[in-house]
């Protein structure tokens, strides 16, 4: 329990730049707690505080009017969700669902306050990492303002080999949730991935994709 713990804290940018008397500190605060796939670990009903993953993935989404689940983002491990609430923004549509079994580190909004106090660069540190996270939120904006799912895909996949610095790229979630994610249909999803690969423009296994040509995708 103690080195599960101790994860929770060194894999977050907001605590691990900090000694590592300090960090055992701020993981003594922390509640450790285990989820298995398809649970939800937060919801607009539960009390603020900050939801750190030390293990596994965690879907974020909201709803919309008619009930549709929208994803926003997959958090990995060393990402955390619930710092807005923290400082009184009221969730009213934000859920978080495991995708597969995970571990999180469970941080109060009382002890994160006191937090702030005694470490006063934990707050500018915040500002920078929400910064981040803000800046991809207006990245997936930008995706469902392309009218066209090809020109959605195509844009992924090239961010995605751009940020790996490989031609040959893993999806990092579902294609039900990657389907989400660019406004579209599972459905219609695969059927734009095997026009690509008819068209010889990617080589798809599962989860993994080879780009073979990405002028032709760039084109789109």
């Amino acid at each position: 329990m103690e080195h599960k713990e101790h994860l929770c804290v060194t894999l977050v940018p907001l605590f691990n730049h900090l000694d590592l008397q300090d960090q055992k500190r701020i993981h003594q605060l922390v509640r450790h707690t285990v989820y298995k796939k398809g649970e939800t670990v937060f919801s607009p009903f539960d009390d603020p505080q900050l939801v750190i993953l030390a293990k596994g993935l965690l879907k974020v989404y909201q709803l919309s009017p008619n009930g549709k689940e929208q994803l926003l983002r997959v958090v990995e491990p060393g990402g955390y969700e619930g710092e807005d609430v923290l400082f009184g923004v009221k969730n009213n549509n934000l859920f978080g669902e495991a995708l597969q079994n995970i571990e999180i580190c469970v941080l109060k909004q009382s002890d994160f306050q006191k937090l702030l106090k005694d470490y006063p660069q934990l707050s500018i540190k915040l500002l920078t990492i929400n910064a981040e996270k803000n800046a991809k939120v207006e990245e997936q904006t930008q995706f469902l303002t392309m009218e066209r799912i090809e020109e959605r895909l195509a844009t992924y996949l090239l961010d995605l080999a751009k940020a790996t610095e490989s031609s040959q790229i893993k999806i990092p979630m579902k294609m039900k949730e990657l389907a989400g994610f660019l406004g579209t249909t599972p459905e219609t999803l695969s059927r734009k991935l095997k026009s690509l690969e008819k068209d010889q423009l990617i080589k798809r296994d599962k989860q993994t994709i080879r780009i073979l040509d990405s002028e032709s995708l760039e084109e789109i």
